[in-house]
């Protein structure tokens, strides 16, 4: 329980898309102390028993809940609404904190490589947050954020969770973790806030689509820049970004063309070609490893015609 809260947004107060027409579940003076009570990406359709069975049957009108919305009082279309990110607190199921990577048919960007539906599961200390065990060889070290975080969009109606926009949403920045700071522009009176999509770990990129998808508390601070005028999200973060994972230095492979998308794919399939090779693991093991850990970078997009992007995996995870 968060002492220095203001207010608690409990679970069952969620929502699944944007819609500015949303009754407020709380309105809240600038500067309020929030605890929200987050479900997975999953809305709790996979769970610590689950098979690949219920990837299959997943309900995708129950997809990324968010909860909310927070009207801010005195926000308004121009001004900026400001999140201080104070923590995260896993939720424990007998003692334990619990996550789930999927490979969803249709979904991730090899989706046409990996068509069969395929599930982890994991298990980790919420107190310390010890990198989580993955099979007998691997631990992927944990790294807390929400991957939904937004307000309202000026358009009226409903609009889907999965794509991210202008106002934030679905943004999946694995550096929105505790301690970093979050601009959103706001569209609509009142901002509208609402958070979800709760991660114990990701990689940049979560190239199959699902990171280690766990259900969290989260403690926000809201208040307002009047008149601000943003593009788009900004943020800062506290410090160093990669610390929890750069220890042993990574391995890397990379994707060159004139087509980004294209590069990206050929980065990540030659990664996973290393991993599941290297590590005598099964393809779409190496694929969601790649989602939980690795990192997709840019790493030139000036000397045309060709560009070329990076896959970064750490070599800890199998140290």
């Amino acid at each position: 329980m968060c002492k220095a809260c203001n207010y608690t947004i409990h679970a069952a107060q969620h929502h699944f898309g944007w819609d500015n027409a949303l009754p407020p579940a709380q309105r809240a003076e600038p500067g309020a102390t929030i605890l929200f009570h987050c479900l997975d990406s999953s809305a709790g359709q996979l769970g610590p028993r689950s098979s690949v069975a219920d990837v299959t049957a997943l309900d995708f009108g129950k997809v990324n809940p968010v909860s909310g919305p927070i009207w801010v009082e005195g926000a308004e279309p121009g001004d900026a609404l400001k999140i201080t990110i104070e923590g995260f607190e896993p939720r424990a199921d007998a003692g334990k904190g619990f996550g789930w990577t999927a490979n969803i048919p249709g979904f991730g960007l090899l989706a046409d490589q990996f068509t069969d539906p395929a599930l982890t599961l994991w298990s980790y200390d919420p107190a310390t947050l010890a990198p989580a065990l993955w099979g007998t060889n691997a631990r992927i070290p944990l790294k807390p954020f929400a991957g939904t975080i937004g307000v309202a969009p000026a358009e009226p109606g409903l609009h889907s969770v999965v794509p991210p926009r202008r106002v934030g949403g679905n943004l999946d920045i694995r550096d929105l973790a505790a301690g970093t700071t979050l601009w959103l522009p706001v569209e609509v009176a009142g901002a509208l806030f609402s958070v979800g999509d709760t991660h114990a770990a990701q990689g940049d990129g979560e190239v199959c689509g699902t990171a280690i998808e766990s259900p969290m508390d989260v403690t926000l601070t809201l208040d307002l820049v009047k008149g601000a005028n943003l593009r788009g999200p900004r943020f800062q973060t506290p410090g160093p970004v990669t610390r929890h994972a750069d220890a042993a230095g990574y391995d890397a492979t990379t994707g060159i063309g004139p087509d980004l998308m294209a590069a990206a794919r050929d980065a990540v399939a030659a990664m996973v070609d290393l991993i599941a090779t290297r590590e005598k693991i099964s393809p779409v093991e190496a694929y969601m490893l790649c989602s939980v850990a690795g990192d997709l970078k840019i790493s030139e997009i000036v000397d045309m015609p060709h560009w070329v992007v990076s896959f970064y995996f750490p070599r800890m995870v199998f140290g």
